[in-house]
């Protein structure tokens, strides 16, 4: 009985997280992109003290305290801004440092690390609830769901060009997207085919052989900073003997995406919209 109570107990658990609620909380971390750009969004980005090295966005967010990256936290460094309120993406690490912060008595809310368009709104859901501003999130949250539901009528006339999602060049040898990634995600969200999505989960380099037989039209990648680099990283890309066997390669379609559509915030459902828009241009639709 008291082994299937526990169980029941981690089942519930990370509901009951997210139902907490800290309206008083006014030193506040932030960790990830996306918990941080909904804090913001939902007008309390004053009360955040400090945030992760994944939170770029909005601008002024670069002017607080980094506590590091998200899966490589110390407890010395979240603890040393002071916090009275943790708010987290549920694959922050690494397991022991959040235990340290628990441990702490530090509240931690919560949210949950997935990329679909019912993930965005039930985080910032939980992200207003952690805040105490319930309101607030069910009006934000509303007006994605609206823009994804734009999106998915959009998606309607069935045009699907194929993309190969490209991690980074090692030497000619690509890291390419499966399924399972937040790559993989957005380009569903914007109606296109993920070319390694049946092959393999993550992330994977891919051999020439592969990417040929994959065939994608276009090749997707994230934007690099400054123009001269993209226009670089374009020529580079595409020169590739896999890429330039294939129609993307041969006909030149190379698009960039912001890295902060692979993360699933409240800015995904326009970036995915852009995103469709730019491949169906890159292909000629």
């Amino acid at each position: 009985m008291n082994r299937l109570l526990a169980a029941l107990i981690m089942a519930v658990a990370p509901s009951l997280a997210a139902a907490e609620s800290y309206p008083d909380a006014s030193r506040i971390v932030a960790i990830g992109g996306p918990v941080t750009e909904a804090v913001f969004a939902l007008g309390e980005g004053h009360r955040v003290v400090a945030r992760d090295t994944t939170s770029r966005f909005p601008d002024e967010v670069n002017a607080l305290p980094d506590v590091g990256y998200m899966r490589q936290l110390s407890a010395e460094g979240v603890l040393s801004v002071g916090p009275d309120l943790i708010i987290t993406r549920d694959t922050a690490g690494p397991p022991e440092v959040l235990d340290q912060l628990r441990a702490a008595a530090i509240p931690m809310v919560e949210t949950r690390d997935a990329f679909t368009a019912e993930a965005v709104a039930e985080n910032v859901r939980i992200v207003g609830e952690a805040l105490g501003v319930v309101d607030k999130a069910e009006e934000l949250a509303a007006t994605i769901e609206a823009d994804f539901a734009e999106l998915a009528a959009a998606r309607a006339d069935g045009a699907a060009p194929r993309v190969v999602f490209v991690l980074s060049n090692q030497g000619g040898r690509l890291n390419v997207a499966g399924r399972g990634t937040g790559a993989h995600g957005v380009l569903e969200l914007a109606g296109a085919e993920n070319v390694f999505a049946d092959d393999f989960e993550g992330y994977k380099i891919a051999s020439d052989e592969a990417i040929i037989a994959a065939a994608p039209d276009v090749v997707l990648m994230m934007e690099p900073t400054g123009e001269e680099e993209h226009d670089a990283r374009r020529a580079d890309t595409l020169a590739l003997p896999a890429i330039s066997q294939t129609p993307a390669g041969q006909n030149g379609a190379f698009v960039l995406v912001p890295p902060a559509a692979l993360g699933f915030g409240p800015r995904t459902a326009s970036m995915a919209k852009q995103l469709r828009a730019d491949l169906l241009a890159a292909t000629g639709q």
